[in-house]
């Protein structure tokens, strides 16, 4: 009976950690997405910096 208590309490604190991880996450996600600013306006994130043309062989 014992051992049955400790592996709820186990789990439950596993439980507990994940989801203040979860949280700390998106905390952080939430401000790096606010401070991304480099970008000039009408720009699109997904092909910035990206040079036209011939690209330089890949290095093996």
């Amino acid at each position: 009976m014992q051992r049955q208590t400790a592996l709820k309490r186990q789990k439950e604190r596993a439980r507990i950690e994940k989801q203040r991880e979860k949280t700390a996450n998106r905390h952080e996600r939430r401000n790096d997405k606010g401070s991304s600013g480099s970008q000039a306006p009408g720009e699109d994130p997904d092909i910035a910096g990206i040079v036209p043309g011939p690209q330089p062989p890949a290095v093996d």
